[in-house]
């Protein structure tokens, strides 16, 4: 059987999708890449390196390797701004996307900034956290003034390449495939209704934002200032490991993540106080017990979970704990707060389930069976944290485990 003559149709450009696309791709496999947003990468390109004396594995440089060997690759088809919305099978699956207009020609654009610049409407251009997509900004048609309503047209104006167009389309797209990997991805728990002030407090963010943050400036700072803060606690276990939401999984990441960045941001700002709020600690990595005890000097590990948070004089936070060991009420103060909000299943995931015939369980992640990528229906898998919680290092392990099971369900056609 000559694989070459195969193509493979790999929903969603994160970490498990770019690295199953790249997979099947280096075997002469015909991948086509879909992705919903403007650019690939997902969450984990958005994350910083955390690597303080030498590499800590968190694997937020392998996506950035990913992504730009994607980009390159002659075997794969990238469909960015596109959802599948209908799916037929007979001898092949037969997929019918939905591509919205990319209003800025990749072809055109030198990513000179001008539109992101100089745009009035907060959100409306958005740039990229990678290098390796082209363009690197894009038009938010949710944002974008023109779109709404045509009250204005500056970026288009003042491009210098004429690479902005508005009228351009959306179009509808008709694909062969002869198999599927469902790679959707996750979606970051909205912490609004947690006790602690997020949307309310400014300096109450998610650990993805902080993540965010020092991937571009370097350092963890203060929305309500933008300076470096003194004090900074993580909270953790924030929409995760919560009877109440019926969230009873483990995030998996958000300990070994929040370490991490409590360790890096240590090294950058010696003087800082750092606190670690949390249930118990997620073990991750052979080196786990060394690790926890090293950081252990470098941060207050306290294990207990706050209640309410306060805004006070100078946009700190009075943070309010019970020290069990104590026993007695607590009230810290902090300048930033961090919460590292739990991971849950992709938005997309109940319409895709329902195109393929697949089991959503109660969760609301992908169900798969016993291989953990593959599913109920033959030539559809799933990889990465489409079918539940995992890191980067585990989403593109995953990711390879997919892409052999779907060569080995290739070789029987």
């Amino acid at each position: 059987m000559n694989l070459s003559e195969k193509e493979v149709l790999v929903v969603g450009g994160g970490m498990a999708g770019l690295s199953a696309a790249l997979e099947l791709a280096r075997l002469n496999i015909r991948v086509k890449l879909v992705e919903k947003t403007s650019f690939l990468g997902g969450h984990a390109v958005q994350f910083s390196c955390k690597a303080v004396t030498g590499c800590v594995g968190c694997g937020a440089c392998v996506v950035e390797e990913k992504l730009k060997d994607v980009a390159a690759h002659p075997n794969i088809e990238i469909y960015t701004n596109s959802r599948p919305t209908e799916i037929t099978r007979a001898e092949r699956f037969t997929v019918t996307l939905d591509q919205a207009p990319s209003y800025i020609d990749p072809a055109r654009c030198v990513n000179c900034g001008l539109c992101l610049e100089k745009c009035p409407e907060p959100g409306a251009v958005l740039k990229s956290y990678s290098k390796n997509n082209q363009p690197l900004y894009a038009i938010s048609a949710e944002k974008c003034l023109y779109v709404q309503d045509r009250s204005c047209g500056l970026c288009r104006q003042i491009c210098p390449e004429n690479a902005i167009d508005f009228n351009r389309p959306a179009v509808r797209v008709s694909l062969e495939t002869d198999a599927v990997i469902l790679a959707s991805g996750f979606q970051a728990y909205h912490p609004v209704n947690k006790p602690y002030g997020y949307g309310v407090h400014k300096n109450v963010i998610t650990n993805l934002e902080l993540e965010r943050t020092i991937r571009r400036q370097g350092l963890p700072l203060r929305p309500s200032d933008g300076k470096p803060p003194a004090g900074l606690a993580f909270i953790q276990c924030v929409g995760s490991r919560d009877a109440a939401l019926n969230h009873l999984w483990c995030s998996k990441v958000c300990c070994a993540s929040a370490l991490r960045l409590a360790r890096l941001i240590k090294s950058r700002l010696p003087e800082i106080d750092l606190a670690f709020f949390y249930i118990d600690a997620q073990s991750f990595g052979q080196d786990f017990d060394s690790f926890y005890q090293d950081v252990g000097r470098e941060l207050r590990l306290i294990r207990a979970i706050p209640g309410d948070i306060y805004q006070i004089d100078g946009d700190r936070l009075k943070v309010g704990w019970y020290d069990q060991a104590g026993r007695k009420a607590v009230d810290e103060f902090f300048d930033l707060v961090v919460l590292s909000v739990g991971l849950t299943p992709g938005p997309d995931n109940e319409g895709l389930a329902g195109m393929f015939g697949l089991t959503l369980p109660g969760a609301g992640f992908l169900q798969t069976r016993a291989s953990a990528v593959t599913t109920t229906q033959p030539g559809v898998f799933t990889a990465g944290t489409a079918s539940g919680p995992m890191s980067i290092p585990d989403s593109a392990a995953g990711a390879g485990a997919a892409a052999w099971e779907t060569i080995r369900y290739l070789e029987t056609l």
